[in-house]
């Protein structure tokens, strides 16, 4: 008998993980990117990719958020959740989209003591006195402590669209209602929500969409539905208690590893950089000397106060260039009777021209109502003057920026004029370095936003 072997070429199966997606991440602005990238790629990869793509500065304040449009919902996507999961979960028909975005909130709570109020965290019983900032942090983290967050929401009944207002519990176990007044007793305490197969969102249009009593709503949803009628929709009575209670349900449901997300320094991979080296710098400022071109042969420039006058004049100058170039170019709104040093700040990031108050107020509290976020717009009852919006202990306030003329020159003051700046940026770069007359320093500006 014969036998005849045949040579039979299977094709090459690729892993899973080494299979390319494509995704489509918008920015700010509305514009949008398409990438192929690996399926097992994470946010905190994405967030690297766009980085260095849009010359962003990593200030640790970037983040991917999950935005659904239909519903009226948004979230941040954890750095290392898995982009193409997220995306899996989004039904056919819905209006999904990811935005790479400014979010201050993203890591504030690891920064700031004030974060969360007294009133509303509850300890373990074995904790004696207060706890600091630190230890607060610690027993969130913790599996062996139980802190606990309580306070009023209103919640919306399911099947109903009234509102009523309960004391709520937010324990590792979940979300729970007391049906008596403000007792924690276990029996009058009733299970409203779980954590671990649910994300929690923020409603964006909480009023107009759900008739909710307060703008600062916010949403537990279940991984495996995105019908809106499964969402179980609250709204607290301010921004600050909103955020805790947003804060801690990411804790809850992440613990150890929210913390090594913000404490893991960004690492770029070769794979997503194409061979491009990352944007970011890293200089000490002890390395930089002021040096004068101005010779035949350039010097070091060793007098303090020199050096100084040298830098202001420079700043000076490359604001006239930037604003020829930009005049040049067309682009510029100013007008006519405006000098270079007056309008040049229509190029900058912080400032929002023509808005009102109402739309400052809602810009920044869609990048995070943190201590120190800003922008500096027209005023609309002054047409000469501008207006600096800030938060401060997450609310935010508004001060006029009015222009003073003194010996034929144009100076601009937000204090009555005991501190004077011959422009727009030199005052915001002064108030970013010193407090004076403001509540805080200004620390994050607040970007344009097409949302």
């Amino acid at each position: 008998m014969n036998l005849f072997v045949r040579r039979v070429t299977l094709p090459a199966i690729t892993p899973l993980v080494l299979q390319k997606r494509v995704i489509k991440v918008f920015n700010e602005d509305g514009s949008s990117r398409a990438l192929e990238v690996p399926s097992d790629i994470v946010a905190r990869d994405v967030c690297q990719l766009f980085l260095m793509r849009n010359h962003c500065v990593n200030e640790g304040v970037w983040t991917i958020a999950e935005h659904l449009s239909n519903i009226g919902i948004e979230r941040i996507v954890e750095d290392h959740e898995s982009i193409i999961q997220v995306q899996s979960s989004w039904p056919m028909d819905q209006d999904c989209k990811l935005y790479f975005k400014k979010m201050y909130t993203k890591y504030e709570f690891f920064k700031n003591p004030s974060f969360f109020p007294e009133n509303m965290v509850s300890c373990s019983n074995e904790t004696n006195g207060c706890l600091s900032h630190q230890q607060l942090i610690q027993d969130f983290l913790s599996s062996r402590t139980c802190p606990e967050i309580h306070g009023h929401l209103h919640i919306r009944e399911q099947g109903k669209k009234s509102w009523k207002k309960c004391y709520f519990i937010l324990r590792r176990s979940g979300l729970y209602f007391s049906t008596k007044g403000t007792s924690k007793e276990p029996r009058h305490l009733q299970f409203i929500a779980e954590l671990n197969e649910s994300n929690v969102y923020i409603l964006l249009s909480g009023r107009k969409m759900y008739g909710a009593p307060t703008n600062f709503g916010f949403c537990i949803k279940c991984n495996k539905s995105a019908d809106a009628r499964d969402l179980r929709l609250f709204c607290a009575d301010d921004e600050q208690s909103r955020m805790c209670w947003v804060t801690v349900v990411r804790l809850f449901k992440y613990g150890l590893q929210l913390y090594q997300n913000y404490k893991t320094p960004p690492q770029w991979s070769g794979s997503l950089a194409s061979g491009n080296s990352s944007p970011m710098r890293s200089i000490s400022e002890n390395s930089l000397v002021a040096m004068d071109f101005s010779g035949r042969r350039g010097r070091v420039i060793e007098n303090p106060s020199e050096a100084l006058s040298a830098a202001a004049e420079e700043g000076l100058a490359w604001r006239r260039r930037s604003w020829h170039r930009m005049n040049a170019h067309g682009s510029s709104t100013a007008s006519q009777t405006s000098t270079p040093c007056q309008a040049v700040h229509r190029m900058q990031m912080w400032f929002h021209h023509r808005i009102s108050r109402d739309e400052a107020q809602k810009a920044i509290e869609q990048q995070g109502l943190v201590d120190g976020i800003f922008l500096v717009r027209d005023s609309q009852s002054n047409v000469k003057s501008f207006v600096l919006s800030l938060c401060h202990y997450q609310k935010i306030r508004h001060f006029q920026i009015v222009p003073l003329e003194e010996d034929g020159e144009l100076y601009y003051s937000l204090d009555e004029g005991h501190t004077k700046f011959t422009d727009l940026i030199q005052l915001v770069e002064f108030y970013e370095l010193n407090k004076g007359a403001l509540p805080c320093k200004l620390r994050y500006h607040c970007t344009r936003s097409s949302l």
